[in-house]
């Protein structure tokens, strides 16, 4: 089909599509049609507002075996001496912490706070470019256990708490999810957890074509949804485009742990859709550990 054609041909092509519900995201063709449109939301921008302190630095991770970057991004006044409550951010694949500076998420976070919002730290690691933030079998990198067992000690050196809250991008969202499900395990469940476009699969012959996994007994293992029923957190919010082919499985997500705060309007798997979202989460995060 010519979609320039078929625009041009007056509304008809669009007026029927609509009223078919071919636009709405779930018939065949719908996505790749909204895509032709431009009908899959406006990209989000960076505030053009000063970011506040942000610190990059290497550490050592025992638990990854190599060094990673930590980047601590605190809003604009503030100083880690005022033990502001802390959410760590999980990147996504093909990205790493000092990736989130780049998405402006220092803006963001001083946007927020100016807006109203309790100040809060953000706290980006190093995961790996494509572990899904589990341990690896092959080389025993253990993005998890950097968490849980390292993170907390490196934090305390620099006068914060251990996180109370996670957010993820993406594979950062499977990481964010596993995260929760382990502090609930360990009896220090989470005050706040934000997903946007977390890359979480329903079935193997989902997870298999990503390389993350070995086999599919390590994707059982590991994969968040097969337990989400163990899951427990103050407030949980959860964002993906409904063009992103992760939105199925983003709304069991919510609706299996009864998120607070589940949205899913027109968007791609993007940088854009997670900076429109953005405000959004760091909203729910701060606002969330404010009152716990």
């Amino acid at each position: 089909m010519r979609i320039g054609a078929g625009v041009a041909g007056g509304g008809a092509l669009l007026g029927a599509a609509a009223g078919g519900g071919m636009l709405a995201g779930w018939v065949p063709g719908g996505v790749t049609l909204k895509k032709a449109l431009g009908m899959t939301g406006t990209d989000g921008r960076i505030p053009a507002v000063a970011p506040g302190p942000v610190r990059v630095e290497k550490v050592r991770s025992a638990a990854r075996g190599r060094e990673v970057t930590m980047v601590t991004m605190l809003p604009p006044g503030a100083a880690a001496s005022t033990n502001l409550p802390v959410c760590v951010l999980l990147h996504g694949r093909g990205n790493d912490a000092q990736g989130m500076v780049t998405l402006g998420v220092p803006q963001f976070l001083a946007a927020a706070v100016q807006g109203g919002v309790p100040p809060f730290a953000v706290v980006a690691v190093d995961g790996g470019d494509a572990t899904y933030w589990h341990r690896q079998a092959a080389d025993g990198d253990d993005p998890q256990a950097m968490l849980r067992e390292e993170l907390p000690g490196w934090l305390h050196a620099r006068q914060l708490p251990t996180p109370r809250a996670v957010t993820g991008i993406s594979m950062g969202g499977s990481g964010a999810l596993q995260y929760a499900v382990g502090r609930t395990q360990a009896g220090r469940n989470l005050d706040a957890v934000a997903l946007l476009s977390p890359a979480v699969f329903r079935t193997w012959a989902d997870a298999r074509t990503t390389g993350g996994y070995a086999d599919e007994t390590d994707w059982q293992a590991h994969e968040p949804t097969l337990r989400l029923d163990q899951l427990q957190t103050g407030t949980l919010g959860v964002w993906c485009g409904q063009e992103d082919p992760f939105c199925p499985a983003a709304r069991q997500v919510a609706r299996q742990a009864r998120a607070r705060v589940g949205r899913f309007p027109d968007g791609e798997h993007t940088d854009g859709f997670w900076r429109r979202v953005m405000p959004d989460a760091m909203s729910l995060l701060g606002h969330a550990l404010a009152t716990a």
